[in-house]
């Protein structure tokens, strides 16, 4: 590829990334990411599944604590914006994987699987816990970022955020044992425009 068309190329990722990765959205990946870093510790010899990573704001950002990051989102447009970056910034211990597993489970195994904002997207939150039970090693641990539960947010298509105690009794019914779950962020309208708060639930298998 010469320099023209490697700009060319450029032009197109950088126009695509823009398309998904607004100001907003790379505030709060921010703010989600220095909780996932902690929550993860010390991790370099685990392998984790980004499900749901959209442009890899959260998962790309945690390639140092861990020994193999996997993108996996059922948009490839993201998908390609996510490789896009990983070439940029070369990293060497990311790759992408277009798949949903609410229709089909891969034959995959991880150490840890992180969901940041993607449980409220997913109508049939018990089947997902499930599929992802199936996908952790034993011993792995399952993290979820999404919304508190919000009572003035309405959507047809997104639940309006989770109750701690009813979705530690949805882990638990998955095979799960729920672990940790706390608010950890409170912010001005992220959420359907509403200001809203964030919690970190943590689970092993």
């Amino acid at each position: 590829m010469d320099s023209e068309e490697w700009r060319m190329e450029e032009n197109v990722f950088g126009q695509m990334a823009s398309r998904y990765d607004t100001e907003e959205r790379i505030e709060l990946a921010q703010v989600i990411t220095e909780e996932v870093r902690q929550a993860l510790g010390n991790g370099r010899t685990k392998s984790l599944i980004d499900y749901g990573s959209g442009t890899g704001l959260v998962g790309l950002e945690l390639t140092d604590l861990v020994k193999s990051v996997l993108l996996v989102d059922s948009s490839e447009q993201m998908l390609e914006v996510a490789k896009g970056k990983i070439a940029r910034r070369d990293i060497a211990n990311a790759e992408v994987l277009y798949s949903d597993f609410t229709t089909e489970t891969p034959e995959l195994k991880a150490d840890i699987v992180l969901m940041s904002l993607v449980l409220l997207h997913i109508p049939d939150t018990d089947k997902i816990l499930r599929k992802l039970h199936e996908v952790l090693n034993e011993g792995g641990q399952l993290i979820i970022v999404d919304f508190d539960k919000h009572h003035e947010v309405s959507h047809p298509k997104v639940h309006n955020g989770f109750e701690h105690e009813e979705l530690k009794n949805r882990l638990s019914h998955a095979g799960f044992v729920p672990l940790e779950i706390r608010t950890f962020h409170h912010g001005e309208r992220i959420f359907m425009n509403r200001d809203a708060s964030m919690f970190i639930s943590i689970s092993s298998k």
